[in-house]
Formats: structure tokens, C-alpha cells, sequence
């Protein structure tokens, strides 16, 4: 048996993740797709426009064996925690071979290469790279400038085609794998494969006839539009942009936005000021950006625009989206802190599965390892028989998180939302596995 992992968000799933489903089990050559997939934040420092469990459908219907979650507080941490902990989750599993990822390069080896520079941070780069911090310049610009400046003094030959392949998104997380990938000493193979379509931060659906393979932002800005009616009124670009049984799923589905969590935002906040809590104590807020957050706590608005009026040249605005999102779901830093000196999991949180993919759970019972056998949750209600004092506040944590999405996503919606306890798991009939 010859298995595949992807690190994902789906946010939403479109055609080309459908696409690159396909493709990494063919350059892979395997017989199951195994997904870590984001839960209900992103990346980003966002709500994911659709839950986890819906998300989790539109995978396995369009190819997917098995999806597993990745922690909140990793799931919506910086690109190397992301990619870390998705890495550690995959590789833990004991039966992964190869990871699959998309990228604007389409290659591996520049990718594996730069990745093997940042793992041993030479003298010179390490040098640069604090300079251009002092400078004030974000992690991302001053890496990139650091970078340039070393490999232009070095016969390396990766100086060429250097800004694209530390500027554009799908290469930088591909780098990020590669490195988690060298300093775990994993056996799995990563495989680059080229980002078909539109551009990551592409706005606009592409104008084609038949299939497009969209951007997920253009998809998000569709589905979140007001008024409330973004897939009857984008019917046929949806029709074109999605697999037809997502496209299903996506009518039924509600989409959530920051600015659906603004209020809980400023009560938080406003609770921390009354509270005399630190807002440097929470995961990746650093002391000059939770003192601006501070400053800013009675300037009333929308997650997006705190965001945009808290955003710098040093802080992106991604980066203040994180912080405000680790606050509203209290990740503290030491949280995270102990989650990564355990390897990053202490469970592994199955979302949902194909009834003909029983054989993966079997031998990922029998082969998970390092540091200590892992247990697998499939039943929230069961955790508590199978995970130690520690792993147990861990996942309360992470419940906690989902708690506060589906919270806001029954307020904004208007219906009933089951919960982490409630909530079934996800089984995709045989019959569905798309050809």
C-alpha cells in the first residue's frame, strides 16, 4: 500500500484542488490520498469560509481517502508552525509516503534547495537577515533580502528566479514543508506540482469556456458577498469553477467572514483591559504589536478594519489578522510553546473518511509512532478515556475553538448547528469515488 498526504485548507475546495488530488496520486503512484486539512481558522488569521465538516465532504467526494485536522493553533499560525505541524501530523501517521503540494515553480529541487540554506542559516545569512529586521521590513521581505544578498556571493545558482520563489504563496509554503521535512529526517518524498489557473491572490474568476481552475480568493469574495443569495447569483461561474458534487454541498453550506466575529473581537479585548492580561502572553503577538492592539482597544469596528488600521510595514496585515485571531481563541503562547516540545500532536483528529479506505485507519493503528503511539480520535465524547491530562487540556482547547466558529455560524445563519460532541463524523459512501 502506497499512500500520499496533502497539507490543506480547502477554502473552499475548487477544481484545482480536485486536479492536484488526482496528480499527486499519480506522481506518487499511490493507492490513497490522505489529507491535513485546517479546521474552522485558516492560515490567514481567518474564519474558513465554510466549517471543517462541510469542507471535509467536499474533499472525500472529489477524491480524498481520509481527513484529519490540524490543531487550530498551528492551523492559523505563521507559514513555518503551519507547515510544521502538518508535516509532523502526516509523518506521525507511519504509513506516508510522499507529500504533495502545489507551487508557482511546479519544481522541486529549487524548492529542497533554498530549504537546505534556511535549515543551516549560514553566518552571513543569519547577519543580513537581522539587519533588514532592525530595518523594520516583515519576516517574509527581509528572509528575501537576506537570501539575495547570500546567494549572490555563493556559486549555488539559485540567485535566478530568487524573488519568485520567495514572494509568491504556494512556493513559500513549499519551501516550509521541505525544511519540516529535512529537520524531522522524514522519509516522506515531497513532490511539487504546478499551480494551475489563477494566481493565489487572483480576485477575479479566469473567462474560459468549460472547467476553470480559480483562485480560492475569488471563490471567497463570491461566496461572501452580500446579499445572502452568492451561489444563485453566481450560479454558472460556481458550475464551472467547482466539482459538481462541491457545487452541491456549497448550496447547502453558510459562509462566514472576520467581520462576522467583530463583536466577540472587542468583548475580548475590552475583557483583557478590564483583566490586566498581556496580550504579549498570547501565541505570536510580539510586545510592540500587542502595545498597538491596546492602544487601539476602544476604537470600535470590524475585524478587518482593526486589522487594517493596526497593520505596519513590519507587521502585514496577515500577521495582525493571526494575532487578533490568537487572542479571540486564547492561544497563548505557552500553549503553543508546549504543543511544538511534543512534537506537535498529541492526537489525531479524524473529520471524516471513505468507507472504502478502512484498510488506512487499520494500518495507521498498527504503525503510528515517535515519540509515543498516538491515539485516534473518532468520537469526541471518547477522548477522555484515551488521551493523558495533558493532551486532554490540548484538545478542550481545540474544542473550544470550533465551539466559538459554530457559535457565531448558528447566530449568522439562523440555524441549528451541531457541535464538536454532536456533530457526526464524515463517511463517504464507496459509490462516490469520483473516476
Amino acid at each position: 500500500m502506497k499512500v500520499v498526504g496533502i497539507i490543506a485548507e480547502y477554502n473552499p475546495f475548487h477544481n484545482g484542488h480536485a486536479w492536484q488530488i488526482r496528480e499527486a496520486q499519480r506522481l506518487a503512484g499511490a493507492d490513497f490520498c490522505i489529507i491535513a486539512m485546517s479546521g474552522d481558522f485558516v492560515q490567514r488569521g481567518a474564519p474558513a469560509v465554510f466549517d471543517k465538516y462541510t469542507r471535509t465532504r467536499m474533499a472525500l467526494c472529489a477524491g480524498a481517502d481520509l481527513v484529519l485536522e490540524i490543531p487550530p493553533v498551528f492551523a492559523c499560525g505563521s507559514a513555518e508552525d503551519y507547515a510544521s505541524c502538518g508535516v509532523a501530523l502526516l509523518d506521525r501517521l507511519g504509513i506516508v509516503d510522499a507529500l504533495c503540494f502545489g507551487s508557482e515553480c511546479g519544481q522541486t529541487k529549487p524548492l529542497m534547495d533554498l530549504a537546505r540554506i534556511l535549515c543551516r542559516e549560514p553566518e552571513a545569512y543569519r547577519k543580513r537577515l537581522k539587519e533588514e529586521l532592525k530595518n523594520g521590513l516583515s519576516f517574509p521581505l527581509a528572509r528575501q533580502k537576506a537570501l539575495e544578498e547570500y546567494l549572490a556571493g555563493t556559486a549555488d545558482g539559485l540567485a535566478s528566479g530568487l524573488s519568485d520563489l520567495l514572494s509568491l504563496p504556494n512556493n513559500i509554503l513549499g519551501i516550509e514543508y521541505c525544511k519540516a521535512i529535512l529537520r524531522r529526517g522524514s522519509r516522506m518524498e515531497p513532490i511539487a506540482v504546478l499551480r494551475r489557473g489563477s494566481g493565489h491572490h487572483d480576485a477575479s474568476l479566469p473567462a474560459a469556456d468549460g472547467d476553470v481552475f480559480p483562485s480560492a480568493t475569488a471563490l471567497r469574495s463570491m461566496l461572501t458577498a452580500r446579499p445572502e443569495d452568492g451561489v444563485r447569483r453566481h450560479f454558472t461561474e460556481l458550475s464551472r469553477s467547482v466539482p459538481t458534487p462541491v457545487l452541491s454541498l456549497i448550496g447547502q453550506a453558510y459562509p462566514l467572514v472576520p467581520d462576522d466575529f467583530s463583536v466577540l473581537l472587542s468583548q475580548r479585548l475590552l475583557d483583557l483591559q478590564i483583566s490586566g492580561c498581556p496580550l504579549s502572553s498570547f501565541y505570536d503577538v510580539p510586545e510592540d504589536l500587542a502595545a498597538r492592539i491596546s492602544r487601539r482597544t476602544l476604537e470600535f469596528s470590524g475585524f478587518s478594519d482593526r486589522c487594517a488600521a493596526l497593520k505596519t510595514r513590519q507587521y502585514t496585515y496577515t500577521r495582525v489578522s493571526r494575532a487578533l485571531l490568537h487572542i479571540l481563541l486564547n492561544m497563548t503562547a505557552q500553549d503553543a510553546d508546549t504543543r511544538k516540545s511534543h512534537d506537535y500532536i498529541s492526537c489525531f483528529r479524524i473529520l471524516g473518511f471513505r468507507k472504502d479506505a478502512g484498510a488506512l485507519l487499520s494500518a495507521i493503528q498498527k504503525a503510528a509512532r515517535f515519540p509515543d503511539p498516538v491515539p485516534m480520535i473518532t468520537r469526541t465524547a471518547g477522548a477522555a478515556s484515551v488521551l493523558g491530562t495533558d493532551a486532554l487540556e490540548e484538545f478542550r482547547r481545540d474544542l473550544f475553538c470550533s465551539h466559538i466558529y459554530q457559535s457565531v455560524l448558528a447566530a449568522r445563519s439562523g440555524r441549528k448547528i451541531a457541535n464538536e460532541f454532536t456533530a457526526p463524523l464524515v463517511v463517504m459512501p464507496q459509490t462516490n469515488r469520483p473516476a
